[in-house]
């Protein structure tokens, strides 16, 4: 056995659930970074627990007698091939949670071939990203609407001649709210360093060694449109003036019109605005509450996913998020209309728990997760996974939604 096979057959053994993962990353990080990458909205993360219980809630029926095959994971998005169905969502300020997680995370998503989505505010820019991961990333975008988009759309045409393959649009984040765990462990709004920060940082050998690595997270594709030499507070007040709001469908066809390859829209609930994205020429839906990050009142994403998969009805493919913790979680989505799914907290409880090799364990696990549970349900490939009979007792029927 070889050592690379050798670790990770250790680390499944001492790590086998995201679970585990993050309970050893909240003893190892820093409290304010454990709080930034894993709460959400409202007082008792409501949201978050929301997404967690309905997935929970979704039911899946094995069927026997079967010759059994070993299952491939294997899976196409967008013309490309990936080792699984599985992908790592765009996250904000990753390098809060862990220094160098973008490019932990971009290493990884090439060598396991996985989807990576970079995230607009993240500590590498899209060139050296595309760079570290040239065969599997995908790049998303807030809205920068000063100056009729000029930054937005030229971090388009950067994102098109890096090689990026999917340029996302994230459109659930209308306005900045409240997330109570990141203001009680001192992150405010906008942002500084305080004495409490960095003593808190201190208390973390592994946190502090990556940061003194890979230096304080700098937003690094937005640069270039800010004076040079900016400080960190300058930085964040930079992207605090820049970014705001959701793109409107108007500002969606401009990027339409721009970008010539997938497009993806990030935070879709409702059949009516799906309908009206492909429409328009968006190729796919990224099915999203944002993690339950920013109001607890919203449905979770897995009980508005049937409803928006059966108004696409294979018009352009869907992608899932909010709330993956499993391969089970994976097969409950595909089996509910998904055609892949995304998981960003798991994955920086992952860099918490084990660091650099944090992200590739977490691809195995949810890869090897997902093989077990297709064998159990008598699937030997992903597409059978949608004839699964399940029962999913939370979802919001299509047509009785409003639109």
């Amino acid at each position: 056995m070889s050592n690379d096979a050798s670790l990770f057959l250790d680390l499944a053994r001492k790590y086998p659930t995201s679970f585990d993962l993050r309970d050893r990353a909240r003893r190892l990080m820093p409290r304010f970074a454990f709080e930034y990458m894993d709460g959400g909205a409202g007082p008792v993360d409501f949201g978050i627990r929301r997404n967690w219980s309905a997935l929970d809630n979704v039911e899946l029926a094995p069927r026997y007698g079967k010759v059994a095959r070993p299952p491939t994971c294997e899976a196409s998005i967008f013309g490309r091939d990936y080792s699984a169905p599985v992908g790592v969502a765009p996250i904000g300020g990753p390098g809060t949670a862990f220094p160098g997680a973008e490019t932990y995370l971009a290493k990884a998503s090439q060598k396991m071939r996985t989807p990576y989505v970079l995230g607009l505010l993240s500590g590498i820019d899209v060139e050296e990203a595309a760079k570290l991961a040239p065969d599997v990333l995908w790049f998303q975008l807030y809205r920068l609407a000063r100056n009729n988009h000029q930054i937005g759309l030229d971090l388009t045409r950067r994102a098109a001649a890096a090689g990026v393959h999917v340029l996302v649009l994230t459109i659930d984040t209308p306005i900045r709210t409240v997330r109570p765990r990141e203001t009680k462990s001192g992150i405010l709004n906008p942002f500084k360093i305080t004495m409490g920060l960095r003593l808190d940082a201190m208390s973390s050998p592994r946190w502090t060694a990556s940061l003194l690595r890979h230096g304080m997270p700098r937003f690094s594709s937005l640069r270039p449109y800010m004076k040079p030499g900016a400080t960190f507070e300058e930085t964040t007040e930079f992207v605090r003036r820049e970014q705001g709001g959701a793109f409107t469908w108007d500002e969606i066809a401009l990027y339409r019109d721009v970008w010539k390859g997938p497009l993806v829209l990030k935070g879709v609930l409702h059949p009516a605005d799906a309908r009206r994205a492909i429409d328009m020429g968006v190729d796919g839906l990224m099915v999203s509450n944002h993690g339950g990050r920013q109001i607890e009142a919203l449905p979770a994403s897995i009980d508005m996913l049937p409803a928006i998969a059966k108004e696409v009805a294979g018009r352009a493919t869907i992608l899932f998020d909010s709330g993956v913790r499993s391969g089970v979680d994976v097969a409950r989505a595909i089996a509910l209309g998904a055609d892949a799914a995304f998981a960003g907290k798991s994955f920086l409880w992952s860099l918490g728990a084990l660091g650099e090799i944090g992200p590739e364990h977490y691809i195995r696990l949810l890869t090897e997760d997902l093989r077990a549970t297709m064998g159990q349900l008598g699937c030997t490939n992903v597409s059978e996974l949608r004839n699964v009979d399940r029962r999913h007792a939370g979802l919001w029927e299509r047509d009785k939604l409003q639109g």
